[in-house]
């Protein structure tokens, strides 16, 4: 995408008066984020437990069902969107790699056959509980960890991985090729 979709989602499914009453919670944290004082993974934790703790798991899907169906379209990178289209021609198992939520991914990759990994909402019947679902943020090492306990990497003779942004350097590290900021990276 051209932008973080994670905030974007934050923003739209989450009730205004929610967020108002967060804000005075999490406004702490978000200022450190900004500073450059706590990583994006220690942030998003904490936002996406303030924005789902005991919601609905079904509202929680129906926005996701709107946002990727809305909004989602609007930030996709055509360069990406050729790339998958190059990946599939050439029969290659592709996955979506991502520190954002599940919700909305899950509905996206399924719409474009894709594979997933990310981080997941924690639902106990049927309730959201803010936590995620593997304790962990699908970022920096965590990236890697959460490939390896969904793909057995050594069965391909060939990785490709894409990122953007720092938090994709250890997947990056995986890979035979490897494409940072859509530049072919060493």
């Amino acid at each position: 995408t051209k932008g973080d979709t994670y905030t974007k989602f934050l923003f739209y499914s989450t009730p205004k008066w929610r967020m108002a009453i967060g804000l005075i919670f999490v406004f702490p944290v978000i200022l450190l984020y900004k500073l450059g004082l706590l990583s994006g993974a220690k942030t998003r934790p904490i936002l996406t437990k303030v924005a789902f703790w005991k919601r609905s798991e079904a509202q929680v899907l129906k926005m996701a069902e709107s946002f990727a169906e809305q909004y989602l379209p609007s930030v996709l990178r055509h360069v990406a969107m050729e790339r998958i289209e190059w990946h599939k021609t050439r029969g290659d198992k592709i996955f979506v790699v991502s520190a954002s939520l599940n919700p909305y991914l899950s509905l996206w990759c399924k719409e474009h056959n894709l594979g997933l990994i990310c981080s997941k909402l924690e639902s106990k019947n049927s309730v959201l509980t803010g936590n995620y679902l593997n304790g962990e943020d699908c970022a920096g090492n965590n990236k890697v960890v959460f490939i390896n306990r969904c793909v057995d990497v050594s069965k391909f003779k060939s990785i490709f991985a894409y990122g953007d942004t720092e938090e994709d350097l250890p997947m990056l590290g995986m890979a035979h090729e490897k494409y940072y900021q859509w530049r072919e990276a060493s």
